[in-house]
């Protein structure tokens, strides 16, 4: 029965963490059931000792260093309204790591101060999490740029360009936020560099520049920490490591 459902889960498409997630349920079920009489030992003891799956790795996308991700959201022309929106468009992303589709449905409603600070409130992300993100001023300056040359103060924060300049419509899609990440990621020749990866980016940057773990898992709305380790592709340090001075030693 054990083997039969393991192969289930295996053929099922499954990702290895979840095949292994369920399995260690159905250990600790048949542990409580032995523990209540309910099942043999000899049984339960089969069942705890079913393998998981073996993790192959996933590729968990790209990061853009600090000079990169300057390059990318001032390479749009300011002196076009596209290009005032889409350096907006891009300094959001890096810079406050938020997802296409949070992006696109931003409205001017989100923006508010909070402690002299600007910060995008009541943001509702993946899963339904609601979370503030704090708005560096950097970023807050390339959106009034796009706001004020478009002429816009209420609605949604991004609209379409048309050729002849000009916005229209009432937002964005998330096809339109790829299309200038794509764009202007080819023309400095990262053409493996997609949305999410701003976001990742935005985590790493933030990593390196001291921010604190349980921070930046604020920022980017993750329930779980490890989530946030996986954006950061963190490793061990051994040289110089985070314990070599931490203020005991003799």
């Amino acid at each position: 029965m054990v083997t039969r459902y393991r192969i289930s889960l295996e053929s099922s498409g499954l990702a290895a963490g979840t095949i292994n997630g369920r399995l260690a349920a159905v250990r600790r079920l048949a542990y409580e059931a032995a523990d209540a009489g309910l099942l043999s030992p000899e049984l339960a003891a089969g069942i705890r000792r079913v393998k998981g799956v073996k993790k192959l790795g996933v590729r968990l996308g790209n990061w853009l260093t600090a000079d990169e991700a300057w390059r990318l959201w001032r390479a749009p022309d300011p002196s076009t309204l596209k290009g005032k929106r889409d350096r907006a468009i891009l300094a959001v992303l890096l810079g406050c790591g938020l997802r296409s589709r949070e992006l696109a449905d931003l409205d001017f409603a989100h923006l508010q101060q909070r402690e002299e600070h600007w910060a995008i409130v009541d943001l509702v992300g993946k899963g339904g999490h609601i979370r503030t993100v704090p708005v560096p001023e950097w970023v807050k300056a390339t959106i009034d740029l796009w706001v004020a040359a478009a002429g816009i103060s209420a609605g949604r924060l991004f609209r379409c360009v048309c050729r002849a300049g000009k916005h229209w419509g009432d937002g964005v899609t998330e096809r339109v936020v790829w299309h200038v990440v794509k764009q202007y990621a080819r023309k400095l020749g990262l053409a493996q560099v997609a949305p999410h990866d701003l976001r990742r980016s935005c985590a790493k940057l933030c990593h390196a520049s001291g921010g604190e773990l349980d921070q930046i898992q604020f920022l980017l709305g993750h329930v779980s920490v490890q989530t946030t380790e996986r954006y950061l592709g963190c490793k061990q340090r051994i040289r110089g490591a985070v314990n070599d001075h931490i203020g005991i030693e003799p």
